[in-house]
């Protein structure tokens, strides 16, 4: 919780896009611990967090409203992770698989009630798409469509359409950022958190943006082009110890970039695996970036 916050009000006379700044312009506004691990979404009033197997909700000054510690009844193919998440029209939509050890089955997209955190029902995994595990998405309002990333291969984003329930195709990304965590869309660009860096060495995370809708590019049939150009973003130095990132998004109100990040743990494959020195259990914290 932060002690005296008040939450956030709009600010039109400095609201700048996200996605049209340079990333290292950004300053960090803030730091809030919370539950989850895996993503982050926020809406105009709450921030929805999720964990490997959990969805909490919070107000914009880090106090705990409602969670879900049992989100997988009713699925229709079983699960046991969350990836990065989004939230659109009171609907949260999540990425969702059975994942061990670097591998993921049975990928959906799950999509939850924001005011209950309850489940409502799932967009189906094309498994022709190619690919093979989610560890994040993101919805693209405007175009009325939700992409995936992939972090074992992470040559793609795949994209599915909101209204139709349907795949819709992919777009290669050139190059290809290694380990994607958590993506965000902003007026047809995405960010992508990768955990590149290497925290046995204090290395430190980096965010990737690139435009998937390119019309310099080559088109598919689908509208969408063949590749897009990945540029780096923003090295996270800020974090208080070169963990694991996560999830992203990009608060509609404030406009200020919200970032999940974790540390403490040893994270071999995916999966915790013991703790660094100085810590007996892993911390998990959103940062805030404003101008």
């Amino acid at each position: 919780m932060v002690a005296g916050c008040t939450g956030r009000a709009p600010q039109p006379e400095t609201f700048t896009l996200v996605t049209e700044l340079d990333g290292d312009e950004l300053v960090l506004k803030n730091v809030i611990e919370v539950a989850g691990r895996q993503g982050i979404a926020v809406d105009d009033s709450c921030y929805y967090v999720s964990s490997s197997t959990a969805l909490y909700k919070y107000d914009k000054c880090g106090n705990l409203l409602q969670s879900n510690e049992n989100p997988f009844v009713g699925l229709a193919l079983p699960a046991n992770h969350f990836g990065d998440i989004d939230v659109l029209n009171g609907e949260i939509y999540t990425g969702i698989e059975t994942f061990m050890d670097g591998v993921g089955k049975n990928i959906q997209v799950a999509v939850y009630d924001a005011a209950t955190l309850t489940y409502k029902y799932s967009i189906n995994w094309e498994p022709e798409s190619g690919q093979v595990e989610v560890c994040g998405l993101a919805v693209d309002a405007e175009n009325g469509r939700v992409w995936m990333a992939d972090w074992v291969q992470g040559n793609e984003l795949y994209c599915y359409d909101i209204k139709s329930r349907s795949y819709v195709g992919k777009v290669a990304l050139r190059p290809a950022p290694k380990l994607q965590q958590g993506i965000c869309i902003q007026n047809g660009k995405v960010l992508i958190s990768c955990d590149d860096g290497q925290a046995e060495y204090g290395e430190a995370d980096n965010l990737y943006i690139a435009d998937l809708y390119d019309r310099s590019q080559v088109q598919q049939e689908n509208g969408l082009p063949v590749s897009v150009e990945v540029k780096r973003y923003r090295t996270m130095i800020d974090f208080a110890r070169a963990g694991e990132i996560e999830g992203l998004s990009i608060d509609p109100v404030s406009g200020e970039l919200i970032v999940l990040s974790n540390r403490g743990a040893r994270i071999i494959l995916g999966m915790p695996r013991g703790f660094y020195e100085g810590y007996d259990h892993e911390i998990h914290e959103l940062f805030v970036y404003g101008r």
